[in-house]
């Protein structure tokens, strides 16, 4: 075993007198709190590290992934040691981070355990628990976060659907330094920026970003203590917050937003989870929508040259789509779910058509979608509360 540093006054490589060290104990206790004291960890010079990943979903996975394929390299070798911390999850499924380190045959804990093996460096991506200075302490290096947004813009656990939801042409993922008690924080490592891809998903930028923020940290770990002495840290200009996704944020709310908003809430939340409106005292969730600009066969029946009432309804026959009036416009809608899935036309001839032949002297709007009014922390009930964590699409 390598001899121990001694003493608190000497130096760690990631700046700053390293504390009293006693030995690694494996179990975090409290809320986002490492129990025990920082490790006797003799820090290395350079590669091949020795690195403890804290992560949960599929962004995560795609970093753990290239960790581990730069572990079995032989050539050059990077990591020389790898286990994995994660979180319970109560899904069949399991956690994408679990399941991968399982195939590979990597240690798992799960979280507050995180073994009790030395470490040179961890890694975090898409935890979603905060971590305490001793435990941040156990590591000569510290914790790295690779974090997808181009910081300080998007700081929180869902910047990759802000940065779909508000429209932004220019993201990355930034490579930083975890301190204790807030999240996306500490210094930076290294950034890279990219373009937005157009009508991109937030599932497909998810899967930009991961492959990005893997290759932006094996850049970092090659020359780690060089990386660290470049850091600096985030600008006060320029700040902005990602909270968490709730179900209230899936309800379309017809009379107050635009058509541009309604399909970026589309693409950034209703690829994850349906939006959702109300239809005659009965949730409806919205499948496929679309932008009727692209539409020239639609054109006719947004041109009505009469005032329309927010969430009215009416059908397309030729393109089999639903049109719904917003504020400053249409949106098109394609299926719908209503106790099962239908298709427009199915929902028009079963509901719509039927209604309108019952009621043939009903006020204009009285069909109509309503939105749906929740709670910012309310949920439907049998449905799971959405979280999106630190990008992640997770539910």
């Amino acid at each position: 075993m390598r001899r121990a540093l001694r003493g608190a006054a000497r130096a760690w490589p990631w700046g700053g007198p390293g504390p009293e060290r006693r030995p690694w104990r494996g179990r975090c206790r409290g809320r986002g709190r490492g129990g025990g004291s920082p490790a006797a960890v003799r820090p290395r010079e350079g590669p091949p590290w020795r690195v403890l990943f804290f992560g949960t979903d599929a962004f995560a996975r795609d970093t753990l992934r290239a960790l581990g394929h730069a572990r079995v390299n032989e050539e050059d070798q990077l990591i020389e040691k790898l286990e994995v911390v994660t979180l319970p999850s109560g899904s069949p499924k399991g956690l994408p981070v679990k399941n991968y380190a399982v195939q590979a045959r990597l240690p798992v804990h799960e979280w507050p355990d995180v073994g009790s093996g030395e470490f040179d460096v961890g890694v975090v991506a898409s935890f979603g628990r905060l971590l305490g200075e001793d435990l941040i302490l156990r590591f000569p290096y510290g914790i790295l976060n690779v974090h997808p947004s181009y910081l300080p813009r998007w700081r929180g656990p869902a910047p990759v659907i802000h940065t779909v939801l508000h429209g932004d042409t220019v993201t990355g993922v930034t490579i930083m330094q975890i301190k204790p008690k807030r999240f996306d924080v500490g210094p930076i490592i290294k950034q890279e920026s990219i373009a937005v891809p157009p009508l991109c998903t937030a599932k497909d930028l998810e899967a930009i970003l991961s492959k990005l923020g893997a290759t932006v940290l094996l850049s970092v770990l090659k020359n780690l203590p060089d990386s660290l002495k470049n850091k600096r840290q985030q600008p006060k200009e320029g700040v902005t917050l990602a909270p968490k996704i709730s179900a209230a944020l899936r309800c379309v709310n017809w009379e107050e937003q635009t058509p541009e908003q309604i399909l970026r809430l589309q693409r950034a939340v209703g690829c994850i989870m349906p939006l959702q409106t109300v239809w005659m005292d009965s949730t409806i969730k919205l499948l496929d929508l679309v932008d009727v600009h692209d539409h020239p066969a639609l054109a006719d029946q947004k041109l009505s040259g009469q005032e329309v009432l927010p969430g009215s309804l009416t059908y397309h026959k030729p393109s089999q789509t639903l049109l719904v009036r917003c504020k400053g416009g249409w949106v098109g809608v394609r299926a719908v779910i209503l106790k099962r899935k239908l298709t427009a036309s199915d929902f028009y001839n079963g509901y719509l058509h039927p209604w309108f032949q019952q009621n043939p002297q009903a006020r204009p709007g009285a069909c109509r979608f309503r939105t749906l009014k929740l709670q910012p922390k309310q949920r439907l009930q049998g449905e799971p509360e959405l979280l999106l964590c630190n990008s992640v699409l997770s539910i």
